[in-house]
């Protein structure tokens, strides 16, 4: 079950209305990478979870925080629309120039769906959707794209704290960036060890690597102009997984045939065969 405290864990109070910073604040709540993608992702990597318990309840421990993170998001966006009626927006507007410029920029759906309130949806109004989270059954996998989801929000959160002036929104920003560090430590912790137990780099880990091709497993294929990609790590010497070595071909195997497909039945209708 889930229980709801009123109290919000970090205050969410702006200096002032500002539309705009409302915009923004939409893609963290409602972006690819928003607090809703991962608060979802966590709790259905939760609650399909198989494995060790500890793995479980600290996927439901995150996901709930990441629950309150969109609640404090949410409360922060109705506050920077608060006193600010579309009709004061227009004659402000009409007042001056700048401050109309700020307000042609808010998202319109706050306002007119919402009511100056949050919306599920990113800061260009696309609606949530749940095709951004990841929850595959295996935890390796899973914890890799939690890590991406942790680095990608915590990049979108800096951003946005270097575009805007406003204080009380940044002490909130603050927050964020330090719980998202957290979270890709704990990411990273958790994937260094799911690697050490399982032995291997490589999802799924139990797959027998006797059922693929391990003769170009490790091969480096130059498919584009130039040569640089050769002087990386991934070019040449021992393989991560421990099981291979890397090596850079500059033109790729060539093992098929070019292909012939036989026309398709008539009643498909397709191009009609050279006579």
């Amino acid at each position: 079950m889930f229980r709801h405290q009123k109290e919000l864990q970090f205050e969410a109070n702006p200096d002032k209305p500002n539309p705009l910073i409302a915009k923004y604040l939409q893609e963290l709540i409602g972006g690819q990478y928003g607090e809703m993608s991962v608060a979802m992702q966590y709790l259905f990597q939760g609650w399909s979870c198989r494995g060790e318990e500890k793995y479980k309840d600290m996927l439901m421990d995150i996901a709930t925080e990441e629950l309150g993170h969109v609640e404090m998001l949410a409360t922060m966006v109705a506050r920077l629309l608060d006193d600010a009626p579309v009709e004061d927006q227009e004659a402000a507007m009409k007042k001056d120039p700048t401050i109309g410029a700020i307000i042609s920029g808010m998202n319109p759906q706050q306002a007119i769906v919402a009511g100056l309130g949050p919306r599920p949806a990113d800061s260009m109004g696309n609606p949530w959707s749940g095709g951004y989270i990841i929850a595959s059954g295996n935890l390796l996998a899973d914890f890799r794209a939690n890590l991406n989801a942790e680095s990608q929000g915590r990049l979108q959160v800096a951003r946005i704290y270097e575009m805007i002036d406003d204080r009380g929104v940044k002490d909130l920003l603050s927050v964020l960036l330090a719980r998202d560090s957290y979270h890709q430590n704990l990411w990273a912790a958790a994937v260094k060890e799911l690697e050490e137990k399982e032995g291997s780099i490589l999802v799924p880990s139990t797959f027998d690597r006797k059922n693929e091709r391990l003769d170009i497993a490790y091969d480096f294929y130059n498919f584009s102009e130039g040569d640089q990609s050769k002087d990386g790590l991934w070019a040449s010497g021992k393989a991560l997984d421990g099981e291979g070595e890397y090596q850079w071909l500059d033109e790729p195997k060539v093992e098929g045939k070019a292909p012939d497909l036989k026309p398709v039945t008539p009643k498909m209708y397709g191009t009609p065969p050279v006579k």
